[in-house]
Order: structure tokens, then C-alpha cells, then sequence
């Protein structure tokens, strides 16, 4: 995991070729990686989908997932990281800790996956080792801990100081560093080897007790008790090491695997996966990492296929077989696992039985979606689901033929299964079919495999912002719903109030809180009101986008002992809500983007003043070597082509990063703005 250009894919390409799982080596530049296997993938030089393989290292099986780092496809990483026990996080040596490199090492603290460090490219000019690992402990609150030091840096790297063993690495100077040999440590580099060893040794014993005692009662220390205890501490994500190396030029590649056997966890290292025996989760289960437990998996992604869809699973208990029928507890259904392959890129290899710790992909499942558990229908488990980020960009799709029309809708059908990040839905206004993504380049590749891969000729408008309504003030409104319909007549009264609410992580963006007097609204109304006015804010009340960061108190009503029911008090909840947001002040919401640029000195000014234009609000303003990096918060509206702007403001030599940061309540012109168009 890392941000886009660290050289993730590089060093996933050196690791099957290192571990025997190719004979050629592959390269991005060249358009011939065996991990980015898409044509998207290899015309654009980027990894798009997480490609997953299994490869044998010194009698150890290692899956590897390598993941985007464009943060327009981070549910890839966000996924990955549900299902893998461990992450190699990748750093440039010249860039250091970047704004993606900051979302994925949250994401991985959020799923508490234990991870070390690999600092990448210490052969280009600029790279600065001791720098990234102090960037890493500061701007990534963690405890970054150096087992290796570079000899050399940049066109003098040369090879690492293993500061456990005391050994230096060093690599035949042909172009392709296959060949490498162990040597004592250069005569110059052995005072500063002995001082960054104890350092390296005080710091693993700040959170490890066992190499605490040893160290203060000065008993011998060797290198299998520091590996011990950096695997303690690292299982336990309480430090990461750091090594370095060049991945193009093969050097620190087996030396990161061997500390991937070393100081990451197997499946049996991290506790028991933990689930519930319920989707209400009531009871809570665990599961063991063995072949004895029941049979329980995760579904962390959907590839589409003409053979049968893919569903990528990661088992964590039991044994699979296929043919086995399974239960999915998530949609209440049972699925047929006719198929199993252990994947390799695109190419796969036939399984009979898998078992815990697997990753394959599993055919023959009909109703399961990316996040569902599937487990032995005699023991049911639902497994902790995954969240995923909103969708910040939309764009107008239309067919080009009728004919293209069905094949449309279960094109999107298709996508929405692959892509959790990726919606549609039809707009009530204009009939027109809207689709929202993660950003500029998400749809453009949504776009190109609709057209190219499945055969789907569409029309696209241009993208624009997938705003949100809210309210800024408290207010209340009364719906009534008295209708006379043949003899049965229609009664309910709802009266509630609206106020801001700011939703916790994960919770429900509309909050619905019930205080209404059970002499008022019988209790078997409440849930018909609470389900109307969910309903009705996803429609909006100014423009038809989501009203959301509500919350509605439900205050009371009048009832009628014959003539109520769930449709009078759903059209009269319906109604209330409309009052009482029209009186609490309603705007808009607009995603506001976290946005990272490297410029040189001279483009300072400029780029400074195109950001204030564009209502950005800079952040903090870093040096590092000739140029500044700014760290800005702009609005997403503002930003469609700012990365050409940007170009022409610095004579092309400055570059950006974006990502989606948070939603806020629009300025009251930008609002006047969009009521315009409405």
C-alpha cells in the first residue's frame, strides 16, 4: 500500500520474480507488469484494481495483494486491508510521507493491520532516508523503528547495514542487481552502525517488557531475541520497522521478504476473527484460524467474468470444498461454490479445497455482495462489514441506441456489484440516468470499460459535484393526512422538528428520534413515520440532492382508533418534514477535497494565488529540498481541470494530489448559485 508512484507495483513484480512465481521480469513503465493486467492498467502506467497471487518464500506461502495508490480507487486498498493479516507500506525516498500514503496508513489503523516499511527508490537523486523515517513517526503518529541503514544514497546507493546481524548487503553493479553478498561493514560506517543499533535496540525495548529486562540488566542481547521482539511488537501494532532498498534495481527485495516471514503475522499470530451470530449483533462468536473450526469467509471483491463472476473470499476458518453449499447470513440465502482458483494476476489455478488463510476467488455464488461473510449454513456467523467512502462526482450517461438501452442497465447493474464506491440512479426531473464515483478518473474508467469491455455504446456529460442538502437552524412543521376513500377513511397528524446533527463515524447520516406520547401515534405507526422520513430526505427539498446531517425528533400527532394507518401517517410525516425544513434554513453541502501540491519556489506566488481563487484554504506550507509542498482544502467544484491550470501557472514542473476530505455547507452566494439552475 502506498501513494500513486511509490513504486508498488515494482516491488510486487521483483517479489514473484524473486520467489520463482516468474522467470521474466515485468515493468510498469513497459506496459508488461503481470500485476497490472488491464489495458487501462498498462496504456496509463497506474494499477487500477488490486490484483491478488500467491507466492512461496523459504518454505512459507505469501498472498499478495498489490493495490492502487490513486485515491480515486481506494476501496481497493480499503478492501484488501478487511481481509490481509499484514501490509507492507511503501514510501519514496525523494517524496517521503505524501497525502495518500496518509489515507492508507489510516485505513490500516482503522482495520488494525500490523505493517513495516519499505523505503523505495534510495538510487534516485534527492533520496533522503533519515528524513522519510522521521516524516513516517511524525506525520503518521507511529513508532517507526530502522533495521536496516543505506550505504550510499541515490547514484552511490549501493546496498543496506543489517543493524541486527551487523552485516552490510552489497549487489553486483550490473544493471539488474541479482546478484548480492554479505560483507563486513565499511570501515567508515561502523561508529555510526554501533550508535544507530543501540538506538534501534532502546527503542523496540520502549515497547517490548522481555528486551526491556535484558537491556537494563546489560545480559546479552542477540539477533534472535531482537527479531522476537520486533515480532511481538509489531503483531501487537505497537512499532514498524524500516528497511530500504530500490526496487527497479532489485536491491532490498529479499531482505524485505525475509522480514515479511520474519515480523508480520501468519493467520495463527492474530486473535480469533469476531463476529456475531446475527445481523442485529447480539450474540458475539469467534473463530479460530484452524481446520477443526466451521467453515467461515469474507467476500471483499466481485469481478465480472463470462465464465461466471469471481467472488474473491478470504477464508479465516475451516475448510471449503468445491461443490459445497454454503449460507450467506448477510442476504438469508444459500450459494453453491461450484468452483475455486487460487489466483495468480488474471491467471488462475483449479483448487479442490481451500483452507483458513486462503485467498481465492470462488465461483458459482449468485446473491452475494463485496463485504457478506459466508459461512456453514449449520453455524451462522456475520463477520464485521466493511465501510466505504460516498461518492463525491456525478455525470450523465445515455445510450446511443435503443438497442443499447437493457444492455445499459445491466452494464451499471454489473458495476455497481464490482464497485461499492460506484452508484447510479435515474433522475426524477430529467429522466436522465446519473452516475457517481470517486472522482474525475474513476468515471473516465467506468466510461471506457462500459464502451470497451462490455460492449455498452454511451454518451456521457460532463462530470459535475454530487452536492448534499442540509439545514443550518431548528424548525418544525405538522402534516395531516384526512382523506374520505370509498368507506374506509384515512387519518394521521404528525408534528416533528428538524435541527443540525453532525453523525458520528458510521452512523446513519439522517437521525430519527421518537418522542412522541403513545396516547398520540400507537406504536405500530412509529416505524412507517421513521421509514417516510428517511425516504423523503433522500429526495431533498431544494434541488433533488440527499438531505442529510439532520436529525428529526418525531414531537407527536393525532390518531384515529379507525380510520389511521401506516399510508396516512407516512403521507403525513412526508409533509411535516417538508414544513419544518422549509422554516430550519435549508442549503447545501459540497465535498471540499484535501489537495497536496509540489511546486518550485519561483511558482510559489502564482500557485498561492490560483488556490485563494479557487476558495482554498491552505493548510501548512513545507519545505523539501527546491520546492515547497502546500497542503490545501479547496471545494471539488472548483477543481475540474486544475491539474492543466496548474501546469500552465509552473511551466508544467509543479504536480497535485487530491482526495475527498468532508462534506460542508456551501457560501451563501455558491447556494443562490445552484438555485438558479433548479
Amino acid at each position: 500500500m502506498a501513494h500513486i508512484d511509490a513504486g508498488k507495483t515494482t516491488v510486487s513484480e521483483r517479489v514473484l520474480y524473486f520467489t520463482g512465481k516468474t522467470y521474466k521480469i515485468g515493468e510498469v513503465h513497459d506496459g508488461t507488469a503481470v500485476m497490472d493486467y488491464l489495458v487501462e492498467e498498462q496504456q496509463r502506467g497506474i494499477t487500477i484494481t488490486s490484483a491478488a497471487t500467491t507466492c512461496p518464500w523459504k518454505g512459507h506461502t505469501i498472498n499478495l495483494i498489490d493495490t492502487p495508490g490513486h485515491v480515486d480507487f481506494t476501496v481497493e486498498v480499503e478492501r484488501s486491508l478487511r481481509v490481509l493479516d499484514g501490509a507492507v507500506a511503501v514510501f519514496c525516498a525523494v517524496g517521503g510521507v505524501e497525502a495518500q500514503s496518509e489515507t492508507v496508513w489510516r485505513q490500516a489503523v482503522r482495520y488494525r493491520v500490523p505493517r513495516l516499511c519499505f523505503i523505495n527508490k534510495m538510487d534516485r537523486l534527492g533520496a533522503e532516508f533519515d528524513r522519510v523515517v522521521q516524516e513516517i513517526g511524525e506525520r503518521l503518529s507511529s513508532h517507526p523503528v530502522a533495521v536496516q541503514l543505506p550505504i550510499g544514497a541515490g547514484a552511490d546507493f549501493r546496498g543496506q547495514i543489517d543493524l541486527i546481524e551487523r552485516k552490510a548487503y552489497l549487489y553486483a553493479s550490473a544493471e539488474v542487481a541479482t546478484d548480492m553478498h554479505a560483507e563486513p561493514i565499511p570501515a567508515d560506517m561502523v561508529d555510526g552502525v554501533e550508535a544507530a543499533r543501540h538506538e534501534m535496540i532502546e527503542r523496540i525495548a520502549e515497547v517490548d517488557d522481555e528486551l526491556m529486562a535484558r537491556f537494563i540488566n546489560d545480559e546479552p542481547i542477540s539477533p534472535d531475541d531482537i527479531r522476537a521482539a520486533i515480532r511481538r511488537a509489531t503483531c501487537a501494532n505497537a512499532l514498524q520497522v524500516v528497511l530500504c532498498g530500490s526496487a527497479l534495481k532489485h536491491m532490498g527485495v529479499r531482505l524485505l521478504l525475509d522480514a515479511i516471514l520474519w515480523y508480520l503475522p501468519s493467520p495463527l499470530d492474530v486473535p480469533p476473527v469476531v463476529g456475531h451470530a446475527s445481523l442485529e449483533g447480539d450474540t458475539e462468536l469467534t473463530r479460530e484460524a484452524t481446520e477443526d473450526e466451521p467453515f467461515c469467509g469474507l467476500v471483499f471483491k466481485i469481478v465480472s467474468d463470462p465464465h461466471g463472476d469471481l467472488y474473491f473470499a478470504r477464508v479465516y476458518s475451516g475448510t471449503l470444498k468445491a461443490g459445497t453449499r454454503v449460507y450467506n447470513p448477510v442476504r438469508d440465502k444459500k450459494e453453491i461454490v461450484s468452483r475455486i482458483w487460487e489466483m495468480y494476476a488474471k491467471q488462475r489455478i483449479r483448487r479442490d479445497e481451500v483452507h483458513a488463510g486462503d485467498i481465492v476467488a470462488l465461483v458459482g455464488c449468485k446473491h452475494s455482495l463485496t463485504g457478506d461473510t459466508l459461512c456453514d449454513t449449520k453455524h451462522p456467523i456475520v463477520l464485521e462489514r466493511m465501510e466505504f467512502p460516498q461518492a463525491v462526482i456525478s455525470m450523465s450517461i445515455e445510450p446511443r441506441s435503443s438497442a443499447d438501452k437493457n444492455k445499459l442497465a445491466e452494464a451499471l447493474d454489473t458495476l455497481r456489484r464490482e464497485d461499492p464506491t460506484f452508484e447510479y440512479h435515474q433522475d426524477v426531473e430529467t429522466g436522465q440516468t446519473l452516475i457517481s464515483g470517486m472522482g474525475e478518473l474513476h468515471l473516465e474508467i467506468l466510461h471506457n470499460k462500459l464502451r470497451r469491455d462490455m460492449g455498452v455504446d454511451v454518451k456521457v456529460g460532463k462530470p459535475r459535484v454530487a452536492y448534499k442538502e442540509t439545514v443550518v437552524a431548528a424548525g418544525e412543521g405538522e402534516g395531516r393526512f384526512v382523506r374520505q376513500i370509498g368507506g374506509r377513511g384515512h387519518f394521521g397528524v404528525v408534528r416533528l422538528r428538524v435541527e443540525p446533527f453532525t453523525p458520528e463515524t458510521g452512523e446513519a447520516p439522517v437521525k430519527v428520534v421518537n418522542e412522541a406520547p403513545g396516547d398520540q401515534i400507537p406504536k405500530e405507526f412509529h416505524k412507517a413515520i421513521e421509514e417516510a422520513v428517511t425516504d423523503t430526505a433522500r429526495s431533498g427539498h431544494l434541488a433533488g440532492y440527499p438531505l442529510e446531517n439532520i436529525r428529526v425528533t418525531i414531537l407527536g400527532g393525532q390518531s384515529h382508533p379507525v380510520d389511521s394507518s401506516e399510508m396516512a401517517f407516512a403521507q403525513a410525516a412526508a409533509t411535516a418534514l417538508e414544513e419544518a425544513v422549509s422554516k430550519a434554513a435549508p442549503t447545501f453541502m459540497e465535498p471540499i477535497m484535501s489537495l497536496q501540491v509540489a511546486c518550485p519556489e519561483e511558482f510559489l506566488g502564482a500557485v498561492t494565488g490560483d488556490l485563494n481563487a479557487r476558495r482554498g484554504e491552505i493548510v501548512n506550507m513545507a519545505v523539501r529540498h527546491s520546492m515547497r509542498v502546500i497542503t490545501a482544502q479547496a471545494p471539488l467544484a472548483e477543481l475540474f481541470g486544475y491539474s492543466t491550470s496548474l501546469r500552465s501557472a509552473s511551466q508544467g514542473r509543479a504536480s497535485s494530489t487530491m482526495e475527498p476530505s468532508h462534506y460542508a455547507v456551501v457560501p451563501r452566494n455558491v447556494a443562490d448559485g445552484l438555485l438558479k439552475f433548479v
